[in-house]
């Protein structure tokens, strides 16, 4: 028996996503998106660590909707290599650089450059954002409604709630206990009810995939519930990891004609495996690679773009 002691949580991190590359670089074979200007992008931030992961995503959504063009945000670290390997795989794609700090009137923080980014551009063109550890293995013929119609779409996150709620009533049911401390997820929700906008609506919502329709509002309304959030935890606290999250989850639960994707399709977790219901897994979390799913899926979707 080893008296070696186990290695540091970060470190396995690094050695499972070494691991899923090497499981994942067959998307490399597969055949180029060809993109389409025909009204929908397809929308990712990326960087060089995320390159192979980010195309499974993308491409295995673009093969199943047959439509659209790519945009994805730089986060700083894609190199020449990794910007000619995206103009091959992904039709060209517009390749949007990183903004300088304050330039933009969100907060800095993991997702904010993300949704300021399409926010700002979503007038004329429908903007589907989706996550770099996601997958798309069958139909997603909800996307393909929404979009035709010109309606967001919101994949369910961890919440009991099925709907989306005026926020006085979304506090009550989801945080009956009141305000409550934790991760900023839960401080910001828990104390929604103190939010002045009486046509606002809440629905935990996961950025996996969301869909943002062409016309919606933009920045302006963005930076007003930023103001509102800061209210609620202070300035500093919008930076932390899942700010972003509560602020789309506000944006788009707020919508008139957003559609909230079925769980029973659309998953948050992919840790349930890759069974003939799954359209569209999401593999988030702190071990997206423990049980091995997540590689499986990506490993099916992969297949699956061999036989296009």
């Amino acid at each position: 028996m080893s008296d070696m002691p186990p290695l540091p949580r970060r470190w396995l991190r690094i050695v499972e996503s070494a691991r899923h590359a090497e499981a994942i670089k067959g998307i490399l074979d597969t055949p180029p998106i060809t993109s389409h200007n025909d009204g929908l992008v397809l929308f990712a931030e990326i960087g060089n660590e995320e390159l192979l992961s980010c195309l499974v995503a993308v491409k295995s959504l673009h093969a199943q909707l047959g439509k659209g063009r790519v945009a994805l945000l730089d986060d700083g670290t894609l190199i020449g290599s990794d910007r000619a390997l995206l103009a091959h795989h992904c039709g060209d794609p517009e390749i949007i650089a990183p903004a300088n700090k304050g330039e933009r009137p969100l907060p800095e923080g993991p997702g904010w450059r993300a949704l300021s980014t399409l926010l700002e551009r979503r007038n004329s063109e429908y903007w589907l954002w989706l996550s770099n550890d996601s997958v798309t293995l069958g139909p997603v013929p909800e996307v393909e409604r929404a979009v035709a119609l010109n309606a967001s779409v919101v994949l369910p996150g961890r919440g009991a709630l099925e709907s989306a709620r005026p926020l006085g009533d979304f506090c009550r049911l989801a945080y009956p206990d009141g305000p409550t401390t934790g991760n900023i997820t839960a401080r910001l929700e828990s104390r929604l009810a103190a939010v002045n906008r009486g046509n606002w609506r809440y629905f935990q919502g996961d950025m996996g995939l969301m869909g943002f329709a062409a016309g919606g509002p933009g920045l302006r309304y963005a930076t007003a519930s930023r103001a509102d959030l800061e209210q609620l935890v202070g300035a500093e606290a919008l930076s932390e990891d899942g700010a972003a999250q509560v602020a789309a989850n506000l944006l788009l639960a707020s919508e008139s004609r957003t559609v909230i994707l079925p769980r029973e399709h659309y998953r948050h977790s992919g840790s349930e495996g890759c069974d003939k219901n799954a359209s569209f897994l999401r593999f988030g979390g702190e071990d997206p690679h423990a049980d091995g799913h997540y590689a499986e899926a990506s490993q099916n979707a992969i297949e699956a773009l061999h036989g296009q």
